[in-house]
């Protein structure tokens, strides 16, 4: 699992993970566990479990650290 920080928290459920490597892993509301998508904020640890996209990396499951 891949670790790092909620960032960019848009208002449709939609999200990036800061993970430290350089580039973000995109995220939906749809796919955090133990949390829902309003009780997350900017800043926050996270872990992720990640897959490749069309667009990159993103994250199938993340929950708060």
């Amino acid at each position: 699992m891949a670790k790092g920080t909620s960032k960019r928290l848009m208002g449709r459920g939609v999200g990036c993970i800061n993970t430290g490597t350089g580039g973000d892993v995109f995220f939906i509301a749809s796919n955090l566990k133990g949390v829902s998508y309003n009780e997350l904020k900017e800043g926050q640890a996270v872990e992720c479990e990640t897959e490749d996209g069309p667009r990159g990396l993103r994250a199938t499951t993340v929950s708060i650290v």
